[in-house]
């Protein structure tokens, strides 16, 4: 008999090394496992034979009842489906007992958007407060302007290597998910931003985090306060203060601009296969959420300003 646990750890590790998926990615299923096993514990079944259908589905139903959301239903669901198959394929079980299994539709609400002015705004003000030349906003500016002109992960954005990037070409190489590379274009404002961050602003952040007895990452674009890579915490602050009077709902951390550039992609006239490769979307599917914004951002206009509306 295996044990949910021992099984839970080598699934891990199968995701991590076989499959490529990211930490998040490998905790986001660890956690739910880890949910699972208590919960098939605390009903006496502690190894991996006793997880039969009636375990994942009343697994759920209490899940349901503390009132968590649709998405992480369906997520754990979809958890529960590829880890039941996993031990199938691997001889731990006889049988896949969870491929019956279902979840409620997540509810599918539109990303946050910012407008074109809104936009210009957040950019402007960062401008202002990088007049100064002090090396902290200059990097915020490069940062900010390549999330919103190539419409990257934030994960990715942390993850770039000087070396990665191409001024002259307006290019981009960034590791995705399932460690999946592709070169990402940004355009003119970003270069002179990352042109100047690199002149002025990445060496003294180098030697600001040496003084402080701090090693840093020799290969990362973007440093920190103390002159190792940027962490996604200091991008996800960065971008929310800089959204917090930003008139919009949802979240407002780095991935809003993520959401933004893709709409105005769409919004200008870009082909949607071109803003899915440029995305990294393995589903056209997923890209196609911003089709819907475009259209509702053009209700809301029309409803606006049309008189018989």
């Amino acid at each position: 008999m295996v044990g949910i646990g021992e099984a839970r750890e080598a699934y891990a590790r199968y995701l991590r090394l076989e499959r490529g998926y990211s930490e998040h990615t490998v905790r986001a299923y660890g956690a739910d496992l880890g949910d699972l096993e208590r919960f098939a514990g605390a009903r006496g079944v502690d190894d991996v034979e006793g997880l039969d259908l009636e375990v994942y589905r009343d697994w759920l139903w209490e899940a349901s009842q503390r009132e968590l959301a649709k998405a992480t239903l369906a997520r754990r669901a979809a958890t529960a489906k590829t880890f039941s198959a996993w031990l199938r394929q691997t001889g731990q079980t006889e049988v896949d007992t969870a491929v019956r299994l279902r979840a409620p539709k997540p509810d599918r609400s539109l990303p946050r958007v910012l407008s074109d002015d809104s936009m210009g705004g957040v950019l402007q003000a960062l401008q202002e407060r990088a007049a100064e030349g002090e090396p902290g906003t200059l990097r915020d500016v490069a940062v900010v302007e390549l999330l919103y002109a190539s419409a990257l992960r934030v994960s990715e954005l942390v993850g770039i290597d000087v070396d990665d990037l191409d001024l002259d070409r307006r290019t981009v190489r960034v590791v995705g998910k399932g460690s999946k590379e592709r070169i990402v274009p940004f355009g003119r404002p970003a270069q002179l931003a990352l042109t100047d961050y690199l002149a002025r602003a990445r060496k003294p952040l180098m030697k600001r985090g040496s003084t402080q007895g701090t090693q840093g990452t020799r290969g990362a674009l973007f440093l920190g306060a103390r002159g190792g890579r940027l962490g996604t915490r200091a991008v996800y602050q960065l971008v929310a203060a800089l959204l917090e009077t930003v008139p919009g709902s949802g979240p407002a951390g780095p991935h809003a601009l993520r959401h933004t550039a893709a709409t105005h992609l769409l919004d200008g006239g870009a082909d949607l296969r071109a803003v899915q490769e440029m995305l990294g979307h393995a589903s056209l599917g997923t890209t196609q959420i911003y089709t819907h914004v475009s259209v509702e951002r053009l209700r809301e206009s029309y409803r606006a300003a049309h008189p018989r509306a």
